[in-house]
């Protein structure tokens, strides 16, 4: 089956790369993907796919139906959206979107995404189950995945498989993490009230910048002092805004920050941890604040028998020499986390690093890929689904 597999992503390859091109061309922002999940629709329809479109919002869900003598539902979900960047690379296929670009890779996600449904379609046989194909928009955002399982995307899942394109892996190559993939990101606000006075006369005044100040210095080093060193938290204030004029002490700062971390007990202490540390320095030097922590996306857990199915489909697909075990997880976002508090899943990372060229890290308006790794994608998503069903995963 991977030969007939490898075969039939190999002959598709260049309407793949001719697929790519046109998303990339066209990309479109988190939840404004009206053309692209068009064209995804009129893709999957052509090859007699169920399609339903403005899934959450803009996204689109495709069926293919097995033989039903398995009743696990396996899923595979790519991304849609594009960044508001404005693109460098000179292609001749280069954004014709005025400051928006497909600058992580998004553009390969949803082809990949496509050529895994076009080459399980054409494979001359029936799944023993059911495929759903989730081709999501808003991702950089974090309120797609959200959009996508209240519009019912997770119904009767068993699995859920994904991917991201990585350029520091070079093209042709995958990459595995087991475990913790990618961070928790949650959002933080905090506002210290003090009272105004003249900047010649502090000691008739409290002074919100200040404070504000012993406040992000104290959050810095409580994290290297209380916080486990074997479970990283990372905190964030990245934007400041307070006082009035010069010579006027502030009443009042606005701190607005993030907070990453990766383990779900460390996270679930990040918001109290935060606030008695703020409210301590307030106490102290006669101000009030408040607080407000807004939970973002959770850390994408993968899970150990599917990451193993996507590591050994790699490795027969591939070889040993081209499968990479990440030993490090990143502190980025993803919200693919949000399917797997419905069924167990697995994200790789798809090597896209082109030889003895310059490869621009996701969001740089010079970011481009090696287009071979398409074919590398969709054989590994493809196979893997196909032993998917050869295994026990998922068993109800």
């Amino acid at each position: 089956m991977l030969t007939r597999i490898k075969h039939l992503a190999t002959k598709l390859a260049p309407r793949l790369i001719e697929i790519r091109r046109h998303i990339h061309a066209h990309p479109e922002l988190s939840g404004q993907e009206y053309q692209t999940s068009a064209y995804v629709a009129g893709v999957l329809s052509s090859y007699g796919l169920q399609v339903r479109e403005q899934v959450g919002k803009t996204g689109v869900i495709a069926h293919l139906n097995g033989a039903n003598t398995d009743d696990r539902l396996l899923a595979i979900r790519t991304d849609m959206d594009a960044l508001p960047i404005i693109e460098r690379t000179n292609l001749e296929y280069a954004s014709r979107e005025s400051g928006v670009m497909h600058a992580c890779g998004h553009d390969v996600h949803t082809t990949v995404g496509l050529g895994t449904a076009m080459v399980l379609a054409e494979l001359g046989e029936q799944l023993p189950g059911s495929m759903r194909f989730i081709f999501q928009p808003a991702e950089e955002i974090a309120q797609g995945a959200s959009w996508m399982v209240a519009d019912g995307a997770m119904e009767n899942v068993t699995g859920i498989l994904s991917l991201h394109v990585f350029p520091s892996i070079p093209g042709g190559s995958v990459g595995i993490r087991y475990g913790a993939l990618t961070a928790a990101a949650d959002e933080l606000e905090i506002i210290i009230i003090g009272e105004s006075g003249h900047g010649a006369r502090p000691h008739e005044a409290i002074d919100a910048i200040w404070i504000a100040a012993q406040a992000i210095t104290a959050l810095q080093q409580a994290i290297s002092r209380t916080q486990n060193p074997l479970r990283p938290v990372v905190l964030t204030v990245g934007k400041i805004t307070g006082g009035r004029a010069p010579n006027v002490i502030a009443d009042q700062v606005k701190l607005l920050g993030t907070v990453r971390s990766l383990h779900p007990e460390t996270r679930a202490a990040l918001p109290q941890w935060i606030e008695q540390i703020v409210a301590n320095i307030c106490q102290t030097y006669g101000a009030s604040y408040e607080f407000n922590y807004k939970p973002g996306v959770p850390s994408v857990q993968n899970n150990p028998a599917l990451t193993q199915l996507l590591e050994e489909s790699a490795k027969e697909a591939w070889g040993s020499d081209r499968v990479q075990i990440i030993t490090e997880p990143s502190l980025g976002a993803e919200d693919f986390s949000c399917y797997l508090d419905y069924a167990p899943g697995s994200m790789f990372r798809l090597g896209v690093g082109r030889a003895d060229q310059p490869n621009y890290p996701l969001h740089h308006p010079q970011f481009e890929i090696d287009e071979s790794a398409i074919v590398t994608g969709v054989v590994t998503l493809a196979y893997a689904a196909y032993k998917y069903w050869q295994e026990s995963y998922g068993h109800r």
